[in-house]
C-alpha cells in the first residue's frame, strides 16, 4: 500500500471514529430531552385532558409514571442510528468539503447534499424510535410495523419527506454557521477560553438550526406517531400535515416542543462538534 493510500485510510478512520464518538456521546447525554420534545409534539390541541401543562409538568409526569427509565425509552434506535450516521456524516462532510471547495457551496450546503446517503436508514429508525415511547421493545415494534404496513411510505419509510426536510434544513444552517463563524472569530491560546469559544458557537448553531427546522420535526412526529383515530390516516405527508396542524391548532402548534428541542440540540450540537474536533485531534496525534 502506498504512503498516499495509507494517509487517506488513516484520515478516513479518524473522521469515522471521531464522528461515531460524537453521535454516541451526544445521544447518551441529551436523549431525555428528546423524549420530552416528542411527547409535546404528539399532543393534539388544548382540549386534550392528557396534555402536559408545561416543561416541568412533563418531566414530573414521566418521572412519576415511568421512573428514570422513562427518560431513556427508545434510546436504542437512536444509538444504532446516530453512531454510524454521524460517522458517515462527518466523513462525507469532510471529503465533500475538500472536493467542492472550489465551488460556491458552503459547508452547510455540502452537508445537505449528503443527506440522501443515510436518510432512508434514519427514517426507519425514527419511526421505531417515536413509537417506542409507548412500546417496550424496539425490535418487536419493528416487526409489527413490517408485518402491518410493510416497507413503503406507510411502513418503515413513513415520514421520509419530513425527515429529509428536517435534516436538510438543520444541517445547512448548523454546519454552515459553525464553520463560518468559527473562522471569523479569532482562536484563543488559552485552552479553556478556546473550549468556551467553540462551545458557544456550537450552542448558537444548534439553537438557530432547531428554531428554523422544527415545523418539519413536528410534521415527522405527527406522521410517525399514533394517529388520532385508529385505522384512519390523518397525517399523510409533510406539507399536508403542517397545513393541517396550522388550521386546527394555530401557528404556534408548529413549534411544539421547541424549548426541549433547543435544550437538547443547542448544547447537544455543541457537544457533538466539540467531541468530533477533540477526538479527531487526539487521533491525529496518537494514531
Amino acid at each position: 500500500m502506498t504512503s498516499k493510500k495509507q494517509s487517506l485510510l488513516r484520515e478516513a478512520s479518524h473522521q469515522i471514529t471521531a464522528g461515531g464518538s460524537a453521535g454516541l456521546v451526544e445521544i447518551c447525554l441529551m436523549h431525555p430531552l428528546d423524549v420530552v420534545k416528542t411527547r409535546f409534539q404528539i399532543q393534539r390541541g388544548k382540549a386534550d385532558p392528557n396534555n402536559y401543562k408545561g416543561l416541568g409538568d412533563c418531566f414530573r409526569t414521566i418521572f412519576r409514571a415511568e421512573g428514570v427509565y422513562g427518560f431513556y425509552k427508545g434510546i436504542l434506535p437512536p444509538i444504532l442510528a446516530e453512531t454510524p450516521k454521524r460517522a458517515v456524516k462527518f466523513f462525507t462532510f469532510e471529503q465533500y468539503k475538500k472536493l467542492l471547495s472550489f465551488t460556491l457551496l458552503s459547508p452547510g450546503m455540502v452537508s445537505h447534499l449528503i443527506q440522501a446517503r443515510y436518510i432512508h436508514t434514519h427514517t426507519v429508525i425514527d419511526i421505531i424510535h417515536t413509537i417506542t415511547f409507548t412500546q417496550p421493545s424496539s425490535f418487536a415494534q419493528a416487526r409489527t410495523i413490517i408485518n402491518t404496513d410493510g416497507f413503503g411510505l406507510r411502513g418503515l419509510n413513513k415520514g421520509l419527506t419530513s425527515t429529509l426536510g428536517r435534516h436538510g434544513v438543520f444541517n445547512m444552517i448548523y454546519f454552515g454557521f459553525y464553520f463560518n463563524v468559527k473562522d471569523a472569530i479569532p482562536a484563543s491560546q488559552d485552552p479553556r477560553l478556546e473550549f468556551m469559544r467553540k462551545f458557544a458557537i456550537g450552542l448558537v448553531s444548534g439553537t438557530v438550526s432547531s428554531c428554523v427546522n422544527i415545523p418539519f420535526d413536528v410534521a415527522k412526529s405527527r406522521i410517525q406517531g399514533p394517529q388520532p383515530v385508529p385505522g384512519e390516516i390523518k397525517y399523510r405527508s409533510c406539507f399536508q400535515t403542517m397545513a393541517l396542524v396550522y388550521r386546527e391548532e394555530g401557528y404556534l402548534a408548529l413549534y411544539k416542543g421547541l424549548i426541549p428541542k433547543i435544550m437538547r440540540l443547542g448544547p447537544g450540537g455543541a457537544v457533538m462538534l466539540l467531541v468530533y474536533e477533540y477526538v479527531s485531534d487526539w487521533l491525529q496525534k496518537n494514531w
